[in-house]
């Protein structure tokens, strides 16, 4: 029989859909569905559907899953969100702080930046990043170009991109401003632009971190790339190597070296965002690290950026705290999720598919999750 995983006493009492973003495609609709009532589901309480800032409120025991992080603690608080036992997602005090903006310093110290930036976590991160800058102007930008070309081509990065999209590798300076006539100049000085030292030979790994009533995990894994249908290489899905417990619990299993490494530097950005972000509230915790070669052919690794909400691994992740929760004993297994376009090819028989069909904006895609257990 399956344990519950909420405290003795607890007034938990259902689990909403929060539409704290609403620019959704039908896959990602299909996907946050499927994670509300999974984690209802975990919970034994009923799901009660869809709110949106217009119809949320605060209802005594609710559990909202956010469809992106909460921006701004007031409006955290008004639906009743004070913790992390209180979501799944995340809650941070200034819209930047959610993207890829705070991976990197500034150009310098006087350089441009919003209210609420935080010099002393550039500086924190330093060593578990990749060299690269943060600019809210494109003159910074330009600095910072500049300085990262001595190291070989950059990387571009828009801070809301997803999936392996919105980024541009630029070999010179006429390249870069090419890349950035195609940037929202508008919401630069807010949202700001990522220039980071582009890397060869690539792995993707991700390393997070789940906590949902009385359980918590904690996994480290690999990304896959794949084409999408307009012959894109984008976000293919990921395997996740799942601990029952916290980041600790890792460490005590038998990783390989660059998996250990991509959870130290994960670990010491979590660590940096808790401290340098007052009212940073992240129930679900996904920090998305690099391993490759630079022009020169020598290894780096360093965190990318991080995830306070639900995302492309997260049915995976659910997947396992049912898994624990279902098992006293159970301590580790492997989970993934997939992501095909076009046609699926075999699926495991005991994959939960949670899209497949015709998406108005991708096209044709197959999206599934599915366990391992030891």
């Amino acid at each position: 029989m399956k344990n519950s995983l909420v405290s003795e006493g607890s007034a938990r009492r259902d689990v909403a859909l929060y539409l704290s973003r609403t620019d959704l495609a039908e896959h990602d609709w299909a996907s946050q569905t499927f994670i509300a009532t999974s984690l209802a589901a975990l919970h034994g309480v009923a799901y009660a559907g869809v709110c949106g800032r217009d119809t949320g409120e605060a209802a005594p025991g609710r559990y909202f899953v956010p469809t992106g992080t909460i921006v701004g603690n007031d409006q955290a608080a008004a639906l009743g969100i004070h913790d992390q036992s209180d979501l799944f997602g995340g809650v941070v005090p200034h819209g930047f702080v959610c993207t890829k903006a705070i991976t990197h310093g500034l150009v310098a110290k006087n350089a441009e930046a919003p209210d609420g930036w935080s010099p002393a976590f550039g500086e924190r991160v330093a060593s578990s990043t990749l060299a690269g800058f943060t600019a809210f102007t494109e003159a910074d930008a330009l600095i910072a170009c500049r300085r990262l070309l001595a190291l070989g081509k950059v990387r571009l990065k828009s801070v809301h991109g997803i999936a392996g999209r919105g980024q541009w590798v630029v070999e010179d300076e006429r390249a870069f401003h090419a890349a950035m006539a195609e940037q929202d100049h508008s919401a630069l000085s807010q949202c700001g632009i990522v220039l980071e030292q582009h890397l060869y030979d690539v792995v993707t790994y991700s390393v997070g971190h789940i906590c949902v009533g009385d359980l918590t995990a904690s996994y480290v894994g690999t990304q896959s790339l794949t084409q999408d249908n307009e012959g894109n290489e984008v976000y293919g899905g990921s395997q996740l190597h799942i601990a029952r417990g916290g980041f600790d619990a890792l460490s005590k299993r038998n990783l390989s070296a660059v998996q250990r490494r991509a959870v130290e530097q994960a670990e010491v950005y979590d660590a940096a965002a808790l401290s340098c972000f007052p009212g940073l509230i992240a129930s679900r915790r996904n920090y998305d690290t690099v391993g490759g070669k630079d022009a020169s052919g020598n290894p780096l690794s360093g965190v990318l950026e991080q995830s306070w909400r639900s995302g492309g691994a997260t049915p995976a992740e659910l997947l396992a705290l049912d898994a624990f929760a279902a098992d006293d004993a159970l301590d580790f297994v492997t989970a993934s999720t997939v992501e095909c376009y076009g046609e699926p090819g075999p699926i495991p028989k005991n994959a939960n598919v949670y899209f497949t069909g015709v998406d108005s904006k991708v096209g044709a895609m197959t999206k599934y999750a599915f366990l391992e257990l030891p």
